[in-house]
């Protein structure tokens, strides 16, 4: 999938003092290590429902809605699946793990007056438990609970920053897959890809981060970091 007849969206950018900012991200593969846990989940989907397809398969699809993964791999009976993986999800999710300098570089956005939300396509029973364990103030959570449709749609990044209070062009979306990149695109929001993440990123070919820490030079200026900072 590609992003190109939506347009490329303008670079990311340190928006003037005067505007709020935000830093909007994913959760899987961005925030937390989430893989084991996923492929647990489809192990026990695998074992109960006589699904024979093979992990990387439903990896492949990461970052739209389980229900929109379901319909593209043909799996049938949708909702006795979804139940499966959430409960095996909910039961194994100690095996997620944040990200390296994750909590700190969130700390440095909000140091530096940034408004961070997270809009994941995961559900919102199985993504709250995980991001509290982060401990950084999300000002907004967008998932498919919500209104609106899903990624690679606009629309979930459009409502978190109508609860945010932030224009697009003041805003960016971290993300580790095509999905992301397009429902950037689409939302006009600028985009960059995690490349600690699971997936890699289409044409056109966006900002890219090789690591949480990294994002701070791509996007804080020096001047904006708290003195002290371990970031």
């Amino acid at each position: 999938m590609t992003v190109s007849t939506h347009g490329s969206p303008p670079a990311p950018v340190a928006p003037s003092d005067h505007r709020s900012r935000a830093l909007l991200l994913d959760l899987d593969g961005v925030l937390l290590d989430t893989r084991p846990v996923m492929r647990k989940a489809w192990q026990r989907v695998q074992e109960i429902h006589g699904v024979a397809l093979p992990f990387r398969d439903y990896e492949r699809h990461l970052g739209r809605e389980f229900g929109d993964i379901m319909q593209r791999l043909g799996v049938t009976d949708t909702e006795a699946v979804r139940r499966t993986y959430e409960a095996e999800s909910v039961a194994t999710a100690h095996l997620a793990e944040e990200f390296a300098g994750i909590v700190e570089t969130l700390h440095a956005f909000v140091a530096a007056d940034w408004r961070l939300g997270v809009v994941t396509s995961k559900h919102v029973d199985r993504a709250a438990p995980l991001l509290a364990r982060l401990g950084c103030p999300f000002a907004t959570i967008r998932t498919p609970a919500g209104a609106g449709r899903t990624k690679p749609a606009p629309d979930p990044l459009l409502l978190a920053l109508v609860d945010l209070g932030v224009d697009p062009a003041a805003a960016v979306y971290v993300g580790d897959m095509a999905v992301d990149q397009e429902s950037a695109a689409r939302a006009g929001v600028p985009y960059v890809h995690a490349a600690w993440g699971y997936g890699q990123p289409t044409a056109p070919d966006p900002e890219t981060a090789a690591s949480p820490k990294e994002l701070l030079s791509l996007l804080l200026p020096a001047k904006q970091l708290v003195e002290g900072s371990t970031v």
